[in-house]
């Protein structure tokens, strides 16, 4: 059964994930059988009320410089990734990220790495919402007790039985499949109900609601203390912000 909160209401854990239209958040019991709900919110705040455990898919935690590979948990994440090392992006420094036009961002980007690396466009598109929460956990340090970093292929890889996906989500193989379905059958063998992943929330697509699923697993290992993080111990920013992918 799931723990109880001081409310007498079952204590939950949640998976997020940036969509269209936000932020898609996936909601389950901290412990006990799967009964999900999900809703899509404007901004990431919306998806932190209610939850003892929120994991996202948005890096927390930036640096000021940044060296080959990214960030220490860039480093150590894609090893186990295998070809889906790719999916794990090098975070530029926090001036680039702040950086509100492209060719600024890369500018200070260039002039804040070593080797010096612009920034992708696909990268400068999530700055908003990295910036979104940086400024959120900045100004409220007790979120730190229940919102971490975490990212999707490594979330899978430890439910997977520490196994990479064989495929990238939207590539489909005429041998193999498509990687979406690799990846929702895993969450059905976890326990998610098939009509549930079946059903995409008007303003996100199907891939969002897979990695806000699998991330909210990810949470209830954060619940019972069983997730690990890359680095281990974490590392801390400059504001003292913990910098690790947790899983």
């Amino acid at each position: 059964m799931p723990d109880d909160g001081p409310d007498g209401q079952a204590t939950v854990v949640r998976g997020v994930d940036g969509c269209k239209s936000g932020w898609l958040a996936v909601t389950i019991a901290a412990s006990g059988p799967i009964v999900p709900t999900v809703a899509v919110r404007p901004d990431f705040a919306g998806c932190v009320a209610g939850a003892a455990v929120i994991a996202v898919d948005m890096p927390i935690g930036l640096p000021e410089r940044t060296l080959a590979g990214g960030r220490g948990p860039e480093r150590l994440v894609r090893r186990h990734l295998g070809e889906r090392q790719s999916s794990v992006f090098t975070l530029p420094s926090r001036a680039a990220v702040h950086a509100i036009d492209y060719r600024e961002a890369c500018a200070i980007a260039l002039a804040t790495s070593e080797p010096p690396r612009k920034v992708s466009k696909q990268a400068f598109f999530l700055f908003p919402k990295i910036r979104e929460i940086d400024a959120l956990m900045r100004a409220d340090p007790a979120l730190a007790t229940r919102v971490f970093e975490v990212h999707p292929e490594l979330a899978f890889w430890r439910i997977n039985g520490e196994t990479a996906m064989a495929l990238p989500k939207k590539v489909k193989s005429i041998v193999q499949g498509s990687g979406l379905a690799e990846r929702r059958a895993v969450l059905i063998a976890q326990g998610y109900p098939a009509a549930f992943l079946d059903t995409v929330p008007r303003g996100a697509a199907a891939d969002d609601l897979l990695d806000a699923a699998v991330n909210a697993l990810i949470a209830r290992r954060l619940h019972a203390g069983t997730a690990r993080p890359f680095p281990d111990p974490p590392l801390r920013d400059a504001f003292g912000l913990r910098v690790a992918i947790w899983a």
